[in-house]
């Protein structure tokens, strides 16, 4: 396995897990953006307030995407078992 090899699964690894955490991570920050400004504009400051709307709404995000990350992670970790042979066969 060469060091093209390492940076190209290095680099494949990154964007899957980007790709995977996306939704929940603009979900929440989503969220978190319009109950502060709700909060700012309120003035009310209930740390409860930002933590319940976020739990609700990430477990939605991940009821809604769940399979398509599911199929990703199980499609990159085929391709990776697949790319085994080839990669162990460079020496």
């Amino acid at each position: 396995m060469s060091d093209a090899d390492v940076t190209e699964i290095a680099l494949r690894t990154m964007l899957v897990a980007a790709k995977v955490s996306a939704p929940i991570l603009v979900t929440a920050l989503l969220v978190g953006f319009l109950i502060s400004l709700f909060q700012a504009a309120t003035q009310i400051q209930e740390p409860t307030l930002s933590f319940v709307p976020k739990v609700i709404a990430v477990s939605i995000a991940l009821l809604v995407t769940g399979n398509w990350v599911l199929s990703e992670m199980v499609s990159f970790t085929q391709g990776l078992f697949d790319a085994l042979p080839r990669l162990l066969d460079r020496t």
